[in-house]
């Protein structure tokens, strides 16, 4: 029996060691980060967060209290007493909140990691229990600032709209952006699933709107339907010259961000790809900004004020720290740096640090927006941070931190059909869906009610 314990405790012993320092978690982090798979990210995302939050209470629960050291001889405790168990239960809980079948390959993992660290005496099971209890909590209570997604189509985005059927692509002209991705392999993987569209490249130096523009005159000559490979800021030229012809549009997901094309259920090239082919089609609502000259169109949001920093600032930290505490690094800097903007919202004099307006309502409520339900409830999403109030910017990072940012003072939402700001133009420019724009000093936002076809997935 001695000989048969050793033997165990020499084979569970690595096990163990795997999971020093977080060693394990992080290059399970490392390989779903880079999967193509978006819950796949998400886990990896939430699961360090998690981690991190999991190593720094291991690490105040073995902090001494001030004088505590000098008044006792006993050695200090490890931070590794709960942390090691602590970590592997925050991980492997975090990525099944975002991917249930993520989470039946970790857990028992997470699993064998634990008992290892009883088998082998190196904790007991007091402390590893311990450890799991905390761990599991942590990553729990992240849902509370960071909600879980589900990874549906908003519910207007189901074929419910007559479009061309073009088996094999025959009629398609799709414009690939080789700014947005990679162009080489959009374009070799197009190529497989429709052999008879035809592939445009948008190569560096190219006028992109101008490579729209002629794709979109050839469809209205010919016929057939126009097509798009990029990021949302691509989609987004290439929607509006689509709405403005009246022509179907086939959004295929090739750029960094692809929100519009998640929201819609177009996760992957094939899932267009197969909406092409059957003649699955469905109409959407654009946001509208009105100004001195022609309306111009956004498809996911409109922002005034620091937004458009925060979230470059957020999705610099985003892979490094997790969403959520990149998105609370982000908006310190951007709030020390920067200064409430004064416009008139609807007759009302503001002095706003943000405004945001997004395409239809988003979800989650509070200050990070990430998908939507719907794309056709004719609304405008309002999210405002107000700057006149006292200690405004500590209040707001405050209210963030706590998860209470609903019931803050310095926060309002609504929604609306209809939006006029004035005095933009005095302030600076605005953004819609990345893009950076010079504001009249007058701008209203309203919705352009299904004013665009696109191609969506078939039903499964």
């Amino acid at each position: 029996m001695a000989q048969l314990r050793e033997l165990d405790v020499r084979l569970l012993e690595p096990v163990g060691r795997a999971a020093d320092y977080g060693a394990l978690w992080l290059t399970g982090a490392a390989v779903l980060g880079l999967s193509r798979n978006r819950a796949a990210r998400r886990a990896a995302l939430r699961g360090l967060g998690s981690l991190a939050l999991a190593s720094a209470a291991a690490h105040l629960a073995a902090t001494p209290l001030p004088g505590a050291r000098r008044a006792s001889r006993r050695p200090v405790r490890s931070p590794s007493r709960y942390g090691g168990s602590a970590a592997a239960a925050a991980f492997a809980t975090a990525a099944t909140l975002e991917s249930p079948w993520l989470g039946a390959a970790l857990v028992p993992v997470a699993a064998a990691v634990t008992a290892a660290r009883v088998r082998t005496g190196s904790r007991s099971p007091r402390d590893v229990l311990v450890g799991v209890a905390a761990g599991a909590g942590i990553a729990a209570a992240t849902c509370r600032w960071w909600p879980l997604r589900v990874d549906e189509p908003a519910e207007s985005a189901r074929p419910s709209v007559p479009v061309p059927a073009l088996p094999a692509g025959e009629g398609l002209i799709a414009v690939i952006n080789s700014g947005a991705g990679s162009a080489e392999g959009v374009e070799a993987e197009l190529r497989t699933l429709l052999p008879a569209a035809e592939l445009r490249i948008c190569e560096t130096g190219d006028d992109l709107p101008e490579v729209l523009g002629q794709a979109a005159k050839d469809v209205l000559d010919r016929g057939g339907a126009l097509g798009v490979a990029g990021g949302d800021g691509t989609v987004n030229a290439a929607a509006v010259l689509a709405a403005e012809g009246g022509l179907p549009l086939a959004v295929f997901p090739a750029g960094t961000l692809n929100h519009f094309a998640a929201d819609l259920g177009i996760l992957t090239l094939k899932s267009t790809a197969d909406a092409v082919e059957a003649g699955c089609g469905g109409g959407v609502d654009l946001g509208r900004v009105t100004g001195d000259g022609p309306s111009t169109y956004f498809l996911n949001t409109f922002s005034i004020g620091v937004y458009p920093e925060l979230v470059r600032v957020r999705e610099a930290l985003e892979a490094r720290l997790g969403k959520w505490p990149a998105l609370a690094v982000g908006l310190v800097r951007v709030l020390a740096d920067g200064k409430p903007r004064k416009v008139t919202v609807d007759g009302q004099p503001r002095r706003l640090w943000l405004l945001f307006a997004g395409n239809s309502r988003y979800d989650p409520p509070g200050f990070a927006p990430s998908y939507r339900r719907s794309l056709d409830d004719g609304l405008l999403d309002i999210r405002a941070v107000d700057g006149s109030s006292p200690l405004a910017r500590t209040r707001l990072i405050a209210a963030f931190l706590t998860g209470t940012l609903a019931r803050s003072r310095v926060y309002q939402a609504a929604t609306v059909t209809r939006l006029r700001i004035d005095g933009v133009g005095e302030e600076g420019d605005y953004a819609r869906d990345g893009e950076v724009s010079p504001a009249a000093d007058t701008l209203v936002l309203d919705k352009a009610p299904h004013l665009l076809t696109v191609y969506l997935p078939p039903p499964s």
